[in-house]
């Protein structure tokens, strides 16, 4: 079994369900799930738009292969209601990326693990540092927790109110 680290973002229609459908859809057709970040609304980044984001990470223990987490990913965004999957920042029903997978390093035109932005954006460094904080970015050797302290992101951040959807 390998350990996979998704992040899921949403900030149209009823974010906190197509949230917990994503997750329903990623313990059923792509592993089992060993840990949750808390729950965080963001602002969008690298467009602009009035709907913010909930955003968090999930740790999941599986047996595929990362080309076919890609593929079950685009399937649950699919059947989530994503309408264009596209390269191009817009808002969406949901969004899964792969942030890492064990310590492996992917460069392919379709897959780059580790996620090559991550380290610039505070709603992937927040949750990560929630559930591992002490993992070592297997590109820049730097922990979890460094990078956060090192990320210049001013974007806001915040654990989400339920009460407050």
């Amino acid at each position: 079994m390998s350990k996979v680290i998704l992040s899921l973002g949403s900030n149209t229609g009823d974010r906190l369900a197509n949230i917990e459908k994503a997750i329903t859809l990623i313990n059923r057709h792509i592993g089992i799930i060993n840990s949750k970040s808390s729950l965080y609304e963001t602002e969008p980044c690298g467009y602009k738009s009035e709907n913010n984001f909930l955003n968090m990470v999930l740790e999941v223990e599986t047996n595929l292969l990362p080309n076919t987490i890609l593929s079950k990913c685009k399937e649950i965004e699919k059947t989530n209601g994503r309408k264009n999957i596209s390269n191009t920042y817009t808002d969406r029903s949901i969004d899964i990326d792969i942030l890492f997978y064990e310590n492996e390093i992917i460069d392919s035109p379709t897959l780059k693990i580790p996620h090559p932005l991550l380290h610039q954006r505070k709603f992937n460094l927040i949750p990560l540092n929630d559930i591992i904080p002490d993992f070592i970015h297997p590109v820049l050797n730097k922990s979890i927790s460094e990078l956060l302290n090192l990320c210049e992101d001013k974007s806001l951040v915040a654990v989400f109110q339920k009460d407050k959807r």
